[in-house]
């Protein structure tokens, strides 16, 4: 008694298995990824405001920066 299938019934659902596992192997890899890049466009662009703050201190001394 129990589950009897042909060899080739089981092959097929270890290859689904299989390919589930790989595709969530796979979307954690690119969510990684994306988080990485979304850090680095976020450096660039604060990098970016705080060379923007000091040349406008530059330009004018006397103004008083109130984001700091």
């Amino acid at each position: 008694m129990g589950f009897e299938a042909p060899w080739w019934v089981l092959l097929i659902m270890a290859l689904i298995l299989f390919s589930g596992y790989q595709t969530f192997k796979a979307m954690r890899a690119e969510r990684k990824l994306e988080q990485e890049f979304i850090e680095r466009e976020g450096q660039i662009y604060m990098e970016r405001i705080r060379r923007e703050r000091e040349k406008r201190k530059q330009e004018d001394p006397s103004k008083i920066d109130s984001a700091s």
